[in-house]
């Protein structure tokens, strides 16, 4: 008959039906991930991850059982031993795509760490890159301060020269006045 037992067959088919089709959609999404935008010097990391997933995609394909075996299996349990199978069977697939999914996060996670690292070290080596140039430039100042203030202290003192009266040096001042125009000219 066509009781409340064959509903909960049906039921349970198509659940099961459901689960494989999600399990192809969820392998077809991840096969678009891999792609030709890898930068150029990380292309063949992401290229052995690529092969890594995919051998660990085929593992789980094999163990899940094929409709043919589902209905052989059926014939041999009865109205309610059937129920049973397949929600184990269902129960089990749950869980090891779950378990697969967790795995395939866990490499994305291990992926952008690496590219956290890579962009992190960037940064700490262009910011090492800056610290140089502005330390540099500290130093060309300071030396060119240096210099300025020696000369601006040489020409005090020849300017601030006075006789043994107390009366400015016009002979020294002239001098000066002269050196400085000859070292403009």
């Amino acid at each position: 008959g066509r009781g409340f037992a064959f509903r909960r067959k049906q039921k349970i088919e198509r659940q099961y039906r459901k689960l494989l089709k999600k399990g192809r959609k969820v392998h077809s999404q991840q096969d678009n991930q891999f792609t030709d935008t890898y930068p150029e010097h990380l292309k063949h990391l992401y290229l052995a991850e690529e092969e890594m997933l995919k051998k660990r995609r085929r593992a789980p394909s094999d163990s899940v059982l094929s409709e043919e075996k589902l209905n052989k299996a059926v014939d041999g349990y009865g109205r309610y031993g059937y129920d049973c199978l397949v929600i184990v069977r269902i129960w089990s697939t749950c869980t090891f795509s779950h378990r697969s999914v967790m795995t395939e996060g866990k490499f994305k996670k291990k992926t952008s760490n690496q590219k956290a690292k890579e962009e992190y070290e960037k940064i700490k080596a262009e910011r090492a890159r800056k610290r140089e140039e502005a330390e540099k430039r500290k130093q060309q100042r300071e030396a060119a301060q240096r210099l300025y203030k020696q000369k601006k202290m040489e020409a005090y003192k020849i300017l601030s020269k006075k006789t043994k009266r107390g009366q400015p040096n016009l002979n020294l001042q002239m001098e000066f006045l002269l050196q400085k125009i000859e070292q403009n000219t």
